[in-house]
Formats: structure tokens, sequence, C-alpha cells
């Protein structure tokens, strides 16, 4: 495991990766060749890279089941690849590949059909692909910033729409002075241990706490390294720059980076949290109580004030980030509860599926001179389009939590470990925001099924038709089939059905 050399376990662990730069290499050179017409070819190469990459993927699962080891590490130890890092690859090209059929049709309609397009989704996989993996701080700092930088071009695409441009700039003040402040707190870990390693800085910081629990430099690093995470996960107070980027962007990438984007930055805040700065848990542990009630209540409130339809889910999405660090709270100051970590998994699961599934409707409101993303837009869609509306009320309602669909487990899982970690207080106040949340998404609902239709037949593309179709039936089938999936997620933490206990670190 590992070495100061590569050898054939590094290449195939880098599988995945090679594959999406070489394909989206390609898909930059095709598109120079290429008449207008048919540049759906860009999106058609871009799934098959998603595909080859997945394909890469599910053979370093085969070796390590093959191995019967829950990881190894590779890269000169800089790489850890486990059971964690293949859930995560394998959750950012489920949301790519959606993102890239709701794209084909809408980019066409906003004459920005560009091969870079699709291109710099695949580039942004491979950043997040860094992040989840990585198991030294300069190597998740570089995926961090390649999916950073990729991010920040795709928000800005429609060139011609000053909303956009906008909604890049700031992302891009905002972004860069949020990894400045993530850097530094690295670097320090970095001066204070003596490693980029995240394993090493685990054991180090052990040592060191045990002579100076309360070290003023490790503390100044863990408060600029967790400003840094919250940034990336658009937790309040560092949520400022997502809806005005969730609004500016092309509608495809809001639904990208509500799924893909923040499923990268929860890979890199458990990874960094729970690998290396474990021994700081008595610190990191009160902040994300304080951080959670904050980003709920700060969130839904902002939330029932909203008539822009994808400023409201990015209000909702910043609302499911503060059910989600009560995932990070459950673990108390001397034990961390597996069930708290098993939720967030579950819960970054479903809501791939459900809120994509709401940014796809969204996105096929886009026709002809309207733009689709007001409240106002959803007026009347089940006369104009009943089976999109059904499908939206499906997704809204798992938003929600309303069993039997998918979102419900997410919460649940949530619930169950504050409940069984003894925080009776926040788990009262998750269920309360839940029902509380469901005031805004009704409102949604009311537009599209009592409201008088304001225009003609939706239009709705065969891509679009498949993406919805997969989000609806995954939406529905894990809520009310969630034994398999839930066993998927035992893999990941690697414990049996029915076990209180994981092997989370690979040594």
């Amino acid at each position: 495991m590992g070495g100061l050399a590569y050898n054939w376990n590094d290449y195939v662990l880098a599988l995945p990766i090679t594959l999406l730069a070489l394909f989206s290499i390609g898909i930059l050179l095709i598109d120079l060749m290429i008449p207008p017409e048919t540049k759906w070819a860009n999106a058609v190469t871009a799934l098959i890279g998603v595909v080859f990459s997945a394909a890469g993927v599910y053979k370093i699962q085969l070796m390590l089941d093959q191995r019967h080891s829950a990881g190894t590490i590779g890269m000169m130890r800089t790489v850890i690849m486990d059971r964690f890092a293949l859930y995560f690859f394998y959750l950012f090209l489920a949301g790519t590949a959606v993102a890239i059929l709701m794209s084909i049709r809408y980019m066409k309609d906003e004459h920005e059909n560009h091969g870079e397009y699709y291109a710099l989704m695949l580039l942004s996989v491979i950043g997040m692909m860094c992040m989840a993996a990585g198991g030294d701080i300069v190597l998740i700092f570089i995926g961090l910033e390649l999916m950073a930088i990729s991010t920040y071009v795709l928000v800005g695409f429609l060139r011609r729409d000053r909303r956009s441009n906008e909604a890049a700039l700031k992302y891009l003040l905002l972004g860069a002075f949020s990894s400045g402040i993530f850097a530094y707190g690295l670097s320090l870990f970095y001066g204070l241990t003596g490693h980029t390693n995240l394993i090493d800085i685990n054991r180090e910081l052990t040592r060191i706490l045990a002579h100076e629990p309360h070290n003023p430099v490790a503390i100044i690093a863990l408060l600029t390294t967790i400003t840094g995470l919250l940034f990336k996960i658009a937790a309040i107070p560092f949520h400022q720059w997502a809806p005005d980027a969730y609004e500016g962007a092309p509608t495809s990438i809001t639904g990208f980076m509500s799924v893909a984007v923040k499923a990268a930055g929860w890979a890199m805040l458990l990874r960094i949290l729970l690998w290396g700065l474990y021994p700081m848990r008595t610190i990191w542990v009160p902040m994300l109580v304080f951080v959670s009630i904050a980003t709920m209540t700060g969130a839904n409130f902002a939330a029932l004030t909203q008539t822009n339809t994808k400023r409201l889910l990015a209000y909702s999405s910043i609302a499911h980030v503060g059910y989600m660090l009560l995932g990070m709270v459950a673990g108390s100051a001397t034990e961390f509860s597996i069930d708290g970590l098993k939720g967030i998994l579950v819960y970054l699961l479903v809501y791939t599926f459900m809120n994509l599934g709401a940014f796809g409707v969204i996105t096929s409101l886009r026709h002809r001179n309207v733009i689709g993303d007001e409240l106002d837009d959803l007026n009347g869609l089940y006369a104009r389009a009943p089976v999109e509306a059904v499908l939206m009320l499906i997704f809204l309602l798992s938003l929600a939590g309303i069993p039997p669909l998918a979102g419900f487990w997410g919460k649940y899982f949530i619930f169950f470990s504050l409940i069984e970690s003894g925080h009776y207080a926040l788990a009262a106040l998750g269920v309360l925001y839940s029902v509380f949340g469901l005031y805004y998404y009704l409102k949604m609902a009311n537009a599209m099924f009592m409201s008088q239709p304001e225009g003609g037949r939706l239009p709705v593309s065969w891509s679009m038709r498949i993406a919805l179709a997969v989000t609806g039936f995954a939406t529905v089938f894990i809520g009310i089939m969630p034994e398999k999936f839930i066993d998927i997620v035992n893999w990941t933490l690697g414990m049996p059905q029915g076990a209180t206990t994981a092997r989370l670190f690979v040594r």
C-alpha cells in the first residue's frame, strides 16, 4: 500500500480520472470539426465519457473486493481509495449524467451549445474525485480549485445574460476569498504538524493536543479551515454566493451545482474532519451545532419570500445543508455516531435525484422568449404538461420529507441519529423546520395545479424526458424500497446490515 514510486495499482486508481480527462479533451477536438446543427454530439460524447469513467470506478471496486479490503492507499500516499470515495464517485457521475441530459435542449435554446460547456463539466468532476479520494491536503486543494474554476466559468456561460455574468463574478470573488482562508488554515496545520497527509496530521494532532488541549495555533487553523469547508457546502453565514449563483447560472448548471458540487463539498468536509481533524472534535462539534441551527433558521425563513424558483430552491438547498449538519452534530465529544454519518450519505443519495428532478422541470420551462424561472411561470403547469407537473409535485414532497418518497429516509436517519445520541432538542427543531419548509414547497405546487395556465402546451425534449424519468423513478423507488440503497451505504461504511459500528479509516 503506497510507496515512493508509481506502480500498476496507481494507474488503476487513476483510471476514472484519466478517462474523464481524455473525453474532455476529445470533446474540445470534436467541437472544432462538427457543424452547428450536430452540436448534440458533444453531449453524447460527454455521456459516453461518464459511462466509461463509471466502468473505471467499478473496476476499482472489483479490485478492492478481490483483495477483501475496505480501501487502499496509492499515489505516494496522497490518495485514499476506499468505499467512501467510490460511493461519492458514483454520486458525482450520476448527477453529471442527468445534468448533461438536461443541458442538450436548454443550451441549444440559449444559443450557447459549445463543446467547452461539456468539457468543463467533466473537468469539474475530476476535481470532485480528487476532493473525495484525497488523503493529502495538497491534492484536496488542487481538486477543489479545479472544480471551482470550472464551475465559475459554467455559471457565467450565458455570455449575453447580465445575470449570468454578475453571478459568475460574485461567485468568483467570494470563492477566491474563501479558498484563500481555507488554504491558510491548511498551511497552519502543515506548520503545526509537519505533514500534509491527513492520517499523519491526525496522529500528530493527537500527540500535540494530549499535552496542550487548547493549542492556539491548532484552534486558529481549525477556524479558518472550517470556514472554507462551510463555504463550499453553502452553510450560513457563508452562503451568500449560493442564491445569486443559482439564479444567474444556466438552469442545468444550477441543478448540477446543487447536487454534484455540493456532494463534493460534503466529501471534502467529511474527509478532512473525520480523517484529519478528528482529534479536535470537541471543538468543531459545538461549532456545527450553532451553524446547523443558524442554517436551518435563516434558509427556511428566506425561502418564504422568494418569487424566483431558482432562488427558492437555492435557499431550500441551504436548509438541507442544515439538516445534514445535524448528522455531524450527532457525534458527541468522545464518540462519533455512525448513524449520523450514515444519515448524511443516504441524504446525499436521495437529494441527488429529487433536487436534479426539480431543476429539470424548471429547465424544461425555458422555451422561446420565456426564461421560466419565476414562480408565475409554473402557473397552470398541470394543464400545459401534466406529466411534468406530477413529477414536480413528487420532487417537492420528497424534498419536504413526506413518506413514502426518498427524501423521507434522508431525514429519518438524521433525526434517528440525533435521538440515539441524546440530542432531543435538535431533533425536535429539525422536525419543526421540516414542517415549516413544507409551506414554500406547497406554494409551488399550488401554482402548478390551482392557477390558470399561461401559454400553450409545453414542449419537452426527449433528453429531458429521460432525465425526468430517471430522477422520478429513483425518487419513488428509493422511497418505497429503500433496503437495497441502505445496504449500499452500509457497504460504504464497512458495516453489515444492522451493525452499530463501522470501519471508517484506512490505516
